[in-house]
């Protein structure tokens, strides 16, 4: 029989083609099958990234548990029941802190996140506003409480601060209270760290009041104690942190320089010190005051004492020296606590300042760049971040854990938040035009200065 070669080819063509259009259905048929597979094996993947979310350690809450969250294991991990009537507003969502991760070396490396600094970033709105009100707080001093006082805008209430690189959960004052349980904290410095306790007792009254256990002859070093966690607070006046005679009233006014002593350490505070658990030291603006420096039971000189017979040093000579003093102790201290020691505050004062007639008129943040750290603040900054710098080696070899807080620059981004005027009481009632005493350098209440505890929680709970 003569073999048909053409119609060979044409049949074996055909069979080939039926061949491969099967074989690519069963191919297009199993590659269906795995994909389907593939996305039903998580459905959690289909969620928003916050439904029903699993809580991670740091997020856990502590209501109705006697254990430290490193302590809690995790089969007890569930969400306790709400605390009725436990703040005045509505808190904001927590939103978990991101972890960094380390990138390996290799050809095609990913770049890694920036390290989170929680002291760069921006102020963005709150909706929600403080958890706390005047109404609602009796530890506000009447200096402070801006709206008692009258002033008419309340635009200032409703910003957080929220740094770029990560993350950061509002202040939690429940948890913060139940991670303390059994200790003691001590805020070491002038007037603002008295605002700033004042503004953590505010936050923390929305789960138990305070108790006052303690007050001084003059009322600036006080104590309080909340009974049901048997947690300590404390404010411990020391405005230059080293002994100093002081001699002046209530709005500032001196009738003698100050006697500085700088290389003695003031009491009120090294007497309470290997007692305290947690302590946040500051200084900065007493140093521009008129003063007499001692050295070694000598007077060396002095800053702005014209009717002295004594070398003008100023206060870049003290302010190094004393800081030195402080931080040496404190290195040195073997203390195992946690220590923060806080870069002091800039003022907002335009057209002259606490003594001259400085104002404050501005009702909103503003951006990065578009304000500028005063000369004088700069200085005082500068010379706090080198002497903090030099102490950290021998902290770090001494196992003391001390933190740098600087909340600086992103004050500087509120010159909304002063009193200003209405640091007393309805300034403007009788006289539109009065002249009254202006506040550029304390914190209304509530303010900005809340959102230091945010940082300080942050700073507390994830090192």
């Amino acid at each position: 029989m003569k073999l048909n070669w053409k119609q060979w080819l044409r049949s074996k063509q055909n069979h080939m083609l039926v061949k491969s259009v099967v074989a690519i259905l069963l191919m297009g048929l199993a590659f269906r099958l795995v994909f389907f597979r593939s996305t039903r094996l998580s459905p959690a993947l289909e969620q928003t990234p916050f439904a029903e979310k699993t809580l991670l350690p740091e997020e856990t809450p502590f209501a109705e548990k006697n254990v430290l969250p490193e302590e809690t294991p995790s089969s007890e991990k569930t969400l306790p029941p709400p605390i009725a009537e436990k703040t005045v507003l509505p808190k904001p969502p927590v939103v978990p802190t991101p972890v960094s991760v380390p990138v390996q070396e290799s050809g095609d490396q990913v770049p890694s996140r920036e390290k989170c600094d929680l002291f760069t970033g921006d102020w963005i709105p709150n909706p929600s506003g403080p958890i706390y009100t005047n109404q609602s707080c009796s530890f506000i001093e009447s200096h402070q409480n801006c709206m008692n006082n009258g002033r008419p805008d309340t635009g200032y209430l409703y910003w957080r601060w929220n740094p770029r690189n990560c993350d950061l959960p509002p202040f939690d004052p429940e948890r913060f209270l139940e991670i303390m349980r059994n200790k003691r904290w001590a805020l070491i410095g002038d007037s603002i760290s008295r605002n700033h306790v004042q503004s953590l007792l505010c936050m923390l009254s929305t789960v138990e009041q305070a108790v006052q256990v303690y007050h001084d002859e003059d009322y600036r070093s006080k104590g309080w104690h909340f009974p049901s966690y048997n947690f300590t607070i404390s404010v411990l006046w020391s405005p230059f942190l080293v002994k100093a005679d002081i001699f002046e009233d209530f709005n500032g006014v001196s009738t003698s320089e100050v006697e500085l002593y700088l290389d003695e350490l003031d009491k009120k505070w090294t007497d309470l010190y290997q007692n305290l658990d947690y302590m946040i030291f500051s200084t900065g603006k007493w140093f521009l005051k008129s003063s007499v420096y001692h050295e070694n039971n000598t007077v060396v000189g002095c800053h702005y004492c014209p009717k002295r017979n004594l070398t003008q040093l100023g206060f870049v000579f003290a302010y190094p020296k004393a800081l030195r003093s402080v931080l040496n102790f404190i290195a040195t201290s073997n203390h195992k606590g946690m220590i923060f020691f806080r870069t002091s505050t800039p003022d907002h004062f335009e057209n002259g300042e606490w003594s001259s007639g400085g104002i404050c008129p501005k009702t909103a943040p503003v951006k990065e760049g578009e304000i500028e750290l005063k000369d004088l603040n700069k200085l005082l900054r500068n010379i706090e971040l080198e002497e903090f710098e030099k102490a950290v080696p021998e902290a770090s070899r001494n196992g003391v854990k001390l933190k740098l807080f600087d909340p600086t620059l992103l004050s500087l981004l509120r010159p909304d938040g002063h009193p200003g005027s209405y640091r007393e009481f309805h300034p403007f009632a009788q006289d539109k035009n009065a002249k009254v005493q202006t506040d550029c350098l304390h914190w209304c209440l509530p303010g900005p200065i809340d959102s230091w505890n945010d940082l300080i929680m942050e700073m507390v709970v994830n090192g």
